[in-house]
Formats: C-alpha cells, structure tokens, sequence
C-alpha cells in the first residue's frame, strides 16, 4: 500500500490549466482499482493519493504520468506502508 503526496511547487500557477487532464489522471487510477481515495492537503499545500495492488515501479510510472507532476507542478513524494494490523473494515488491505 502506498500514499503519495503531491506538494505544490513553484509553477503552482499552472494547475488551472492542467486541471482537467489531471483530473482524468486520477480517474484512470480509480477506473484501473489502484486508487482508493485522493484528498487535498490542508491548506491548500496540494493532494494525496492511497494506492494498492501495484508495485513501487509502476506507481512511479504512473505518478509521473500526471500532468501535474510532468509539468512540475508538484512534487511527489511515495511512501510505501507494509500494513500490520487493520480495523476489519479495511481488512482488504491486509491482503
């Protein structure tokens, strides 16, 4: 399992206009069953992503895939979690 965050970066003036294809990057991801949630960090310091089934090399691909993290944006930064113990409602990640 994985949580990337996206952190804004000093061409943060472009996102408006990357917005939309930005957007369908994350609903490939939904649509492909490796996104779990995406969320804004608060305030306004940029985005997260969970992510599942999938390794470590092809989420870096597909992170650097986002037209936000292409065009410099953002910076992503992945953090892999090795889950140990989970509420039953997400024993599913413990897979």
């Amino acid at each position: 399992m994985f949580v990337v965050t996206l952190r804004f970066s000093a061409n943060k003036a472009q996102a408006p206009n990357l917005m939309q294809a930005h957007n369908d990057w994350i609903r490939s991801g939904f649509d492909d069953g490796v996104f779990l949630m995406t969320g804004s960090l608060k305030p306004g310091l940029g985005g997260v992503v969970l992510a599942h089934r999938i390794t470590r090399a092809e989420l870096e691909a597909r992170v650097e895939k986002d037209p936000f993290v292409a065009e410099d944006v953002v910076s992503a930064d992945i953090l892999e979690i090795a889950p140990g113990r989970a509420d039953d409602r997400l024993a599913f990640l413990m897979a």
